[in-house]
């Protein structure tokens, strides 16, 4: 039985119970919003650990009666389809981005449906996690059958959309070493807009141009406007844009409308955003960060190494929960001829026990 590993406070849930489903190892995460006028756990950490019993076989999850402290014995990660209603208090990217680290090393075929927000101000649109994330994943060689399609949108307060990811489980992943950030050569993005005039999203895209255009010429910003039954159940819209690189580098950036805003105003902070990724350099942006540097431990037992623009915050405490669980550490050089990090790791060379060698 390995040692039960001890975490407190209710910041970074999501990938402390990942990682300890990766690990194997058990996890009690303590302490969880005690000294709150409303104690313990909200209902959408309630309804992650639903998901993440319904993702794996064989989980124990014992919540404290007062909510403030959980044990979690991880179970083996299983797959297979599954539907999950995500609510309204957070987007389905609160949801999704675990899943995306999980998927590859489950036993069936990930067939994920869930149905909430689409796009909100807090977590990364599901735009960037389907243009960003899962072709970071193929760097690793996780490739067959990996897709994600939006068949709803539903933007915030009452949500409506849904979304599939579907991905096929792997044996063991490829090391990556990801350090020439290249120059950049063009810039994609997507405006959405639900249930306002179709005239919004072509007023995103333009107000985005005026700005981008004095920078790089090569611009398609793709209009996607949902009417009907798929269009959700509140009005929004919303401006996702992805830089690329000539060495495939995808820096990206996104907002999505508050209450009170213009498309004009968000296709100009959109736009800002993206030109703030872009002087940060590196080749992985702040959103994907914590995803390659998981995939870099449990990458076969070479080393890989990659080139990062700045350590946000939640990546640092990243580095520090993949320490307590797979007892690796990163080297962390800073490369000041263009103020970027270089991170260096030996993989644990992590085998997806349930897929059989082909």
């Amino acid at each position: 039985m390995s040692k039960l590993l001890k975490f407190e406070g209710y910041n970074y849930l999501r990938q402390r119970l990942v990682l300890a489903t990766l690990s194997g190892k058990p996890v009690r995460i303590e302490k969880i919003r005690s000294d709150d006028e409303n104690p313990g756990l909200r209902d959408f950490e309630m309804k992650f650990l639903n998901l993440l019993e319904k993702v794996t076989n064989g989980s124990v999850i014992e919540i404290s009666y007062t909510g403030t402290s959980i044990l979690y014995r991880p179970g083996a990660i299983e797959g297979g389809r599954i539907e999950h209603d995500c609510g309204t208090d957070r987007s389905i990217s609160y949801y999704l981005e675990p899943m995306v680290a999980l998927a590859p090393f489950s036993k069936k075929p990930f067939v994920l449906i869930l149905q909430g927000i689409t796009t909100d101000h807090i977590d990364p649109s599901v735009d960037i996690i389907r243009t960003v994330l899962l072709p970071q994943l193929k760097r690793f060689g996780v490739d067959s059958n990996l897709e994600l399609k939006i068949t709803k949108r539903g933007a915030p307060p009452l949500g409506g959309g849904e979304v599939v990811f579907s991905c096929a489980p792997i044996r063991q992943l490829k090391p990556v070493q990801f350090i020439d950030e290249g120059r950049i050569k063009r810039v994609r993005g997507i405006a959405y807009c639900t249930r306002v005039s179709p005239q919004t999203a072509n007023r995103l895209v333009e107000s985005a141009r005026s700005l981008l255009n004095r920078y790089i010429p090569d611009i398609y910003i793709y209009t996607d406007v949902y009417k009907g039954a798929e269009s959700g159940k509140s009005p929004g819209f919303a401006l996702s844009l992805v830089a690329e690189s000539n060495t495939e580098v995808l820096l990206s950036a996104e907002k999505a409308a508050e209450p009170g805003q213009t498309p004009e105003d968000v296709g100009v902070m959109a736009s800002k955003l993206l030109l703030n990724e872009i002087r940060k350099g590196g080749c992985v942006d702040t959103t994907s960060q914590w995803l390659n540097l998981l995939l870099m431990i449990l990458a076969p037992e070479d080393v890989g190494k990659i080139r990062i623009g700045e350590l946000s915050a939640f990546t640092i405490q990243y580095l520090r929960d993949i320490k307590a669980f797979f007892g690796v550490s990163f080297k962390i050089q800073p490369d000041d001829s263009n103020d970027t990090i270089l991170m260096t790791c030996m993989g644990i060379g992590y085998v997806n026990q349930n897929k059989k060698t082909t």
